[in-house]
């Protein structure tokens, strides 16, 4: 009898032990959890936004802004404004990092290549043929993005001298509007205002022409490393609903279409246009040695080595190993 007894009170004192660590824990949970993200850019993931998943599964409230680049959510997560960044490009994430903000890159988003480029106006008449007549002209660029990374590796390829090009620093939809009204002879961009940008002329490189020079596209999910540290749950929880979202995306897309279409703020069929040359990768994907096993490290090298190169960015980081963590992905199931 006195060992049931005993055995009951440890028991009892176990359970209660469980409860106030939980307790501590919802208590240490933050109200809202702020994620950065792009309009007119739409992604699976906005299944999940749009029905609340996140903050079911979370537990928080969760706020959606908006952003017009990747360098403004490195601002915003290094100033701790923003907690994390769906759809960062790796281009800001690479600079940011370089510059030793501290944030941290914990999966993928959406790869795509079709859907991040640079569009030649029509009246400059420029082709790769005469691409060298770029030299002295405007073109307008989202500095430190992948579309600028791209351009710069373009640029070289077609043996431009960028430096003798009048690149305007300009946000996507400012880059559509300098193009219609023939303020620049290129423009560079994604999403909605790319698909904008090409009814004033072709893209200079095609995305599978790019792709053989080994430009690899893709944006990440991103965090700043005092949050992920102290909620570590809430990053694997974001991952976790994410990868769901991609899945059932995934599985059945014309059912979820018009929900992520509403979301993105685009109508339906320029969504489904943009849908269509995106890929989700799912969590054995994500931590395989195609993406964050090993190769996504080695290119985010290979980006930032570029950037100093080109005068971009001062100086790269040895290794880009520490700022990449598949961890909280190897979690997800």
């Amino acid at each position: 009898m006195k060992s049931i007894v005993s055995n009951t009170f440890k028991v009892m004192a176990l359970t209660t032990s469980v409860l106030a660590a939980g307790s501590a824990i919802a208590a240490d949970k933050p109200d809202t959890v702020t994620v950065g993200y792009f309009l007119e850019w739409p992604t699976a993931n906005q299944i999940a936004q749009v029905e609340k998943t996140y903050d079911k599964v979370m537990g928080v409230n969760m706020e959606w802004r908006a952003f017009d680049s990747g360098t403004a959510m490195s601002a915003a997560m290094a100033s701790g404004d923003v907690d994390m960044a769906y759809s960062q490009g790796l281009v800001p994430f690479t600079v940011a990092v370089s510059q030793g903000l501290p944030i941290t890159m914990v999966g993928i988003a959406v790869s795509y290549a079709e859907n991040d480029n640079c569009v030649v106006s029509t009246k400059s008449g420029i082709s790769q043929a005469n691409a060298k007549d770029l030299e002295g002209q405007r073109v307008a660029v989202p500095f430190g993005t992948v579309a600028h990374y791209k351009m710069l590796r373009v640029m070289s390829h077609l043996n431009v001298d960028s430096t003798k090009v009048r690149l305007l620093d300009m946000a996507p939809a400012d880059s559509a509007a300098a193009i219609a009204r023939g303020d620049v002879a290129m423009a560079c961009g994604w999403g909605g205002a790319l698909r904008r940008m090409k009814a004033y002329g072709p893209v200079l490189m095609t995305a599978a022409e790019q792709e053989k020079l080994g430009i690899r596209v893709f944006d990440v999910i991103s965090t700043n490393n005092k949050f992920a540290k102290k909620h570590p749950e809430l990053v694997t929880q974001f991952l976790q609903v994410t990868n769901d979202s991609n899945s059932a995306f995934t599985n059945n897309p014309e059912q979820y279409q018009p929900v992520i279409a509403k979301a993105s703020g685009l109508n339906l069929e320029d969504s489904n246009q943009v849908l269509a040359l995106f890929d989700f990768p799912l969590k054995d994907s994500q931590v395989s040695d195609q993406w964050l096993g090993g190769a996504v490290q080695e290119f985010t090298k290979e980006v930032a080595d570029f950037f100093v190169l080109h005068k971009q960015i001062p100086k790269a980081l040895p290794d880009y190993s520490a700022t990449i963590d598949s961890s909280f992905f190897e979690k997800v199931n």
